[in-house]
């Protein structure tokens, strides 16, 4: 056994004396040298090529690092055969991941390439203005060199786009309002932000399905037009005006447009705005894709037609205002000029950012200066309609889940020939079904004695109405055809009369 032990110890000496040998012969410098010149020569006989994208460049996080490990997220849940879950901030779906040092093969245009995510534990730190994390992280793309251009070109932008789509229908989406005041948040941003959690869609959205495939075709559009909107020179931009009584669904409308393209809602409070230059401001720090809401545009401030004033003379104190200028008084009011809205949703400044849609609503078009209402500011107007049997039969299914064939032939033919009479708000017949959703039958019939109600009210009211209406529109003709040179030429006469006097 001894000598076993004295042979054992015999062979390690010779084994250091040849590893002495080596180190003396082949030093540290030498032995680097040749790796490197062999590792040239494997990769010079190599059809592959090997592309490293770090976690951290320098001391800034890899945007493309990111990008990536979303991106391969969208398809890793299925190929892959080991996972990493994670939850981000402000997000609602769980993303997949590659775990440690595993691989996954990807296509793109019929090329294959293989990603490989490399986690290495990094040597312990002694002293850094910033701490780095305890294991370096990266991917690792090998593809043939064949498509190397190919790939560097064309697949690394798709990744890009990809992951910001991915990005943005993860993330919750917010609801900003602008802060009281024109006051700046702890960030310097003039907009309140809180997550946005409405249930619209177009899909439970109470109107004819004919016309919301087209609003939603038209949304579809524009989000992806981009390079027509680029080719024609056009602000990459679109403005919608929803008109129509209370109650129609205008606020359901703008929420199911933010859920269908995945946009934040900038709900802008005109009251709040100071002046033109404050608008102006506060849409250079919205988003691109984004919904801009100005809602009740006719109540917020007075933006009325200008035809009854298109008469006006410089005597008049509201011509010599000039444009953002506080002619209010004292109390310092609100001062935005039809004019500076109309260059907030057409004008330079409106350019400044991209991929935004201007959304606004009124229950009373006619009161609108015909200014706001051209195409480029309010390029398509939605009339949200009293409820329609299209629409009716969509309320049924969203509260009792009711088909049209779930209900009686009669039934159905009695709601369609009183719907349109009884002129009754998509709101208004929500409101019969929340209250009776555990008596499906019952629901149904006293919705329809609602409308029987409404409509026989309606028809009583009618002679009525036009009568009212009638006398309203010869008092309405009789006032906006004012006495030859009355509205303007009088002021004009006192100013030269006292000027006279003074004289």
């Amino acid at each position: 056994m001894r000598e076993y032990w004295n042979s054992f110890a015999s062979l390690l000496g010779v084994l250091a004396f040849c590893q002495s040998l080596l180190l003396l012969i082949f030093p540290p410098q030498l032995r680097f040298l040749c790796l490197k010149f062999f590792n040239r020569i494997f990769h010079l006989f190599s059809s592959y090529c090997y592309f490293d994208i770090t976690e951290i460049d320098g001391v800034n996080t890899n945007e493309l690092y990111n990008a990536v490990q979303l991106y391969l997220s969208s398809f890793v849940s299925i190929n892959g055969s080991r996972l990493s879950l994670t939850r981000a901030l402000n997000s609602s779906a769980i993303t997949f991941g590659l775990s440690n040092n595993d691989c996954i093969v990807d296509t793109f245009s019929g090329v294959t390439v293989l990603w490989e995510h490399v986690v290495i534990q990094r040597q312990s730190q002694t002293f850094s203005w910033r701490p780095l994390p305890e294991e370096k992280r990266g991917f690792t793309l090998r593809i043939k060199k064949k498509n190397k251009s190919l790939i560097l070109d064309s697949y690394l932008d798709y990744i890009m786009e990809r992951s910001n789509e991915i990005r943005r229908k993860n993330q919750d989406r917010l609801l900003y309002t602008n802060s009281r005041g024109g006051s700046l948040d702890s960030r310097g941003h003039p907009w309140e932000s809180v997550p946005f959690k409405h249930p619209s869609t177009f899909d439970t959205l109470a109107m004819h399905p004919q016309k919301k495939q087209e609003i939603m075709d038209d949304l579809e559009d524009f989000a992806n037009g981009q390079s027509f909107y680029q080719k024609t020179g056009r602000a990459w931009k679109r403005g919608y005006l929803l008109y129509g009584p209370p109650g129609t669904g205008k606020s359901s409308m703008i929420a199911a447009m933010a859920n269908y393209l995945s946009y934040d809602i900038y709900d802008l409070e005109l009251t709040e705005v100071h002046n033109n230059s404050e608008l102006r401001k506060l849409l250079m720090k919205t988003s691109s894709k984004s919904i801009i809401v100005i809602e009740d545009i006719d109540c917020s401030v007075n933006l009325t037609n200008r035809k009854k004033n298109n008469k006006r003379n410089y005597c008049d104190p509201e011509v010599r205002c000039g444009s953002g200028s506080a002619c209010g008084g004292e109390d310092g009011g609100n001062s935005i000029t039809l004019s500076g809205l109309l260059n907030f949703t057409d004008g330079l400044w409106s350019c400044c950012g991209s991929e935004r849609i201007f959304v606004f609503t009124t229950n009373h078009i006619e009161k609108l200066d015909p200014a706001l209402l051209r195409s480029g500011r309010m390029d398509m107007h939605i009339y949200m309609s009293y409820c329609s049997y299209h629409a009716l039969k969509i309320l049924l299914k969203n509260y009792l889940g009711y088909e049209e064939s779930d209900l009686d032939y009669h039934v159905l033919k009695e709601l369609s020939d009183v719907v349109d009479k009884a002129e009754m708000t998509p709101a208004d017949i929500s409101e019969v079904l929340i209250k009776n959703r555990n008596y499906k039958q019952k629901a149904v019939t006293e919705l329809l004695e609602a409308m029987k109600t409404r409509a026989d009210r309606n028809f009583k009211c009618g002679s009525l109405r036009d009568k009212i209406s009638d006398e309203e529109e010869q008092e309405k003709r009789a006032l906006e055809t004012p006495n030859e040179g009355s509205e303007f030429e009088e002021p004009c006469k006192e100013g030269e009369n006292k000027e006279k006097m003074k004289s």
